[in-house]
């Protein structure tokens, strides 16, 4: 049972650093070309997380908004068809 464990966990950390390999653009591989990195995927557990600590950059966090930002004032209006005078208006 030990076994299996450890040959599934190998599998579905191949598969995702395969695709993790595939969507990663090219300008955000680290140290070799993605060509070379597939060949280490095929190593198994060691390239997989080889690629995972070094191939990659993490990506980048987006800007934290600063104190003064508020988000963008719409005006009221009817909420629902029972609100709306117009509406109620045509009955």
């Amino acid at each position: 049972m030990g076994k299996f464990v450890i040959i599934v966990f190998a599998i579905i950390l191949l598969v995702f650093a395969i695709f993790d390999l595939i969507a990663t653009p090219k300008d955000r591989v680290k140290v070799l070309p993605k060509p070379l990195w597939f060949v280490i995927l095929l190593a198994p557990l060691v390239g997989p997380a080889l690629w995972l600590a070094f191939g990659r950059t993490k990506p980048a966090a987006p800007p934290k908004p600063s104190g003064g930002w508020a988000p963008p004032h719409r005006p009221p209006g009817p909420k629902g068809p029972d609100d709306d005078p117009d509406y109620l208006h045509g009955l």
